[in-house]
């Protein structure tokens, strides 16, 4: 069936359930991750990752799922979205038990990657499927539920990862998985048509092997920075370079493609470029600060996963609350004052980490959560829909496979630099306190605080935990500063790009497209 009449609205609320649970699965498995890091971490109760290898458990996942994205959409445009839907949980839920039961982390970060290819296969299969679904303003409304249940994941997933880690071993943060597509895959059998193009894109396979590979150089380099502590090596700036030139041959390849499946044309759009970057520096930063965030809590201040999962849920609370009313106060103001205002509210949040340490009152904390991911909700779901609305609708694939790829490029960058950034002032902080250590432990205090509290309580030696945590904190410091700078960033492209085209236009330019995308409400 090529395609099908649209369902009627009954069958199509019960297909919007399914296609919500199922990209569900990739907000919480994100979320999950990181409330589990700090114990992955840990070498009794985990497997004893250093800040390199935690970087590829997130990164590896990230990477493929950026670079696989556009070529899932081209499978489910010829094959039909319903099967790459279905395949591609089947992948995640296999990957899920894979690494539940990793040995170590090598095995953890290989099951990781084929999460990502699972993960790549669900969220364009998804979107389209609503694209066929629903039509005019139920489609709008359906659309608009994503950032809703996005926002739902980040609640659920660290309290959820919590009370799994306080009961059980880290390995169920994975397990639980596996219900959950079990589930969504009766309901894609009982209820998803199998919509599919009747002008199937090619599939794009030196464009993936350009994309994967840039992207994996250029992460592999940065990390490796994290691991030696300098950027000078050959194996720190030949692997950066490399990924650098991959990406740029890429973009060049995309460009002279007649059927690009990551179409950089678009980037050259004002409003759609600007928006993109701005995106990327936004994941970047939110990526960079989550990867330190789970550590301070857990690590430094000694918090259950339950507890630190707590604390970090009003930020989760923030985004549900702020993607609503961000979409409400564009349309009362324009799109580039409410949220170049609201993202330079989050970066100054993300800054404000510098002033917090090892007996910081929690309070602050939780208040600091909510405020950044309110503004942080605001902004993504407003600048999407804007984004979206600025092409016409047989383009609406193409753009966004193009801003789904930035998103998670951004998340890439953000684990390799933040984590890097984090290991090297870590590493110089604790150097001192670890010269009158005996040579065999020497070395591992050096490569993170969880490792230097494990050597200090089988040396019996708490002014090395002291020092490590001490050291954790300026590293910290350091990297809050950084993901300030790069949201910062993030709201200066939002404020020049969004600005009028011409000086006597009043802002509805900006207004106008978003409005037509996001006013519709659901109908009842």
């Amino acid at each position: 069936m090529t395609t099908p009449a649209t369902p009627p609205k009954s069958r199509q609320r019960l297909i919007l359930a399914v296609l919500l649970l199922s990209s569900l699965l990739i907000w919480l498995d994100n979320t999950i991750l990181a409330t589990a890091l700090e114990t992955l971490a840990d070498p009794i109760r985990g497997l004893g990752a250093n800040p390199a290898q935690l970087q590829w458990a997130s990164g590896s996942y990230t990477l493929v799922f950026a670079a696989l994205m556009f070529t899932a959409g081209a499978l489910g445009d010829r094959y039909g979205h319903r099967r790459v839907l279905a395949t591609g949980l089947v992948i995640f839920a296999a990957a899920s038990i894979w690494a539940a039961y990793a040995g170590n982390p090598g095995h953890l970060i290989a099951a990781r990657a084929v999460m990502g290819v699972g993960s790549a296969m669900i969220m364009p299969a998804t979107m389209a499927t609503v694209t066929w679904t629903f039509t005019g303003p139920a489609r709008a409304a359906a659309i608009g539920l994503f950032s809703t249940s996005a926002g739902v994941g980040l609640a659920a997933g660290p309290l959820l990862a919590g009370v799994l880690l306080d009961h059980f071993w880290w390995g169920s943060v994975f397990l639980v998985n596996v219900p959950v597509v079990a589930i969504a895959l009766i309901g894609i059998a009982a209820l998803v048509p199998d919509f599919r193009s009747p002008t199937p894109r090619p599939l794009d396979l030196v464009g993936l092997g350009l994309s994967i590979s840039g992207l994996a150089a250029l992460a592999y380099g940065l990390i490796q920075a994290g691991q030696v502590a300098s950027w000078t090596p050959i194996k720190v700036w030949g692997p950066t370079t490399a990924g650098v030139a991959l990406l740029a041959v890429f973009v060049v390849f995309e460009l002279r493609s007649a059927q690009p499946s990551f179409d950089p044309r678009l980037l050259a759009e004002r409003v759609f470029g600007g928006g993109n970057a701005a995106l990327g520096l936004l994941f970047l930063a939110m990526t960079a600060a989550g990867f330190y965030g789970a550590f301070y809590l857990q690590g430094a201040r000694g918090f259950s996963p339950l507890a630190a999962g707590l604390i970090n849920s009003p930020a989760a609370v923030g985004v549900i609350i702020g993607g609503p009313l961000g979409v409400r106060l564009v349309r009362r103001w324009s799109l580039r004052a409410v949220t170049a205002t609201a993202l330079t509210v989050g970066a100054l949040c993300m800054g404000s980490m510098v002033f917090f340490g090892l007996h910081t009152p929690i309070a602050w904390n939780v208040v600091l959560s909510a405020v950044q991911g309110f503004s942080i909700g605001m902004v993504i779901g407003s600048v999407t829909s804007a984004l979206m609305s600025t092409l016409p609708l047989d383009r609406a694939g193409a753009g966004s496979a193009v801003t789904n790829t930035v998103r998670q490029t951004g998340s890439v960058l953000g684990i390799a630099v933040g984590g890097t950034i984090m290991a090297i002032t870590y590493r110089t902080g604790i150097e001192g306190a670890t010269a009158t250590l005996p040579e065999a432990a020497r070395e591992p205090a050096r490569i993170s605080a969880e490792q230097a509290r494990h050597v200090a309580a089988s040396l019996d030696r708490p002014d090395l935990a002291g020092a490590a945590d001490h050291a954790f904190i300026h590293a910290m410091h350091v990297g809050s500063v950084w993901t300030m700078v790069f949201a910062l960033a993030g709201a200066a492209v939002l404020a020049f790009t969004l600005r009028p085209a011409t000086p006597d236009q009043t802002n509805s330019a900006e207004q106008a497209p978003v409005r037509e995308e996001i006013s519709p409400r659901p109908t009842r």
